[in-house]
């Protein structure tokens, strides 16, 4: 099934190792095929990957956009394991990202690590 994807003006998407820079009005297309597809807003950068609910997502971003083997299907267990001592009551949550890396579900690790990285922020804002 096709991935519908809207751009706004001059908003960036990654298919693939591509990015693809919109033009200056908004516009719509069709991916078809398994290549992994990232908006810019979802992307993370290394220099971003200052905790470790981002230097989770961003490992597993890039596992999930690059194009050769994905034979490395597990998380680092060291950043799990910050993770698991600093967010104890998100077990089953970590669990999930792991199953889901695991079986190369990256984009939906992804998701569940977005939630992490929210949960992150809000326990840092409490102190």
């Amino acid at each position: 099934m096709p991935l519908r994807v809207e751009l706004k003006p001059f908003e960036r998407v990654v298919i693939g190792e591509s990015v693809i820079v919109n033009s200056g009005t908004r516009s719509s297309f069709l991916v078809e095929g398994d290549a992994p597809v990232l908006r810019e807003r979802d992307t993370m950068t290394e220099g971003r990957a200052t905790t470790p609910a981002r230097r989770l997502y961003y490992l597993v971003q890039m596992m999930y956009l690059e194009s050769s083997s994905n034979s490395d299907r597990v998380v680092c267990p060291a950043i799990v394991a910050e993770l698991r001592t600093r967010m104890p009551g998100a077990g089953e949550l970590i669990d999930a990202v792991e199953r889901h890396v695991g079986a190369g579900a990256f984009y939906r690790a992804l998701k569940d690590i977005r939630t992490l990285i929210r949960h992150e922020e809000n326990e840092f804002e409490s102190f």
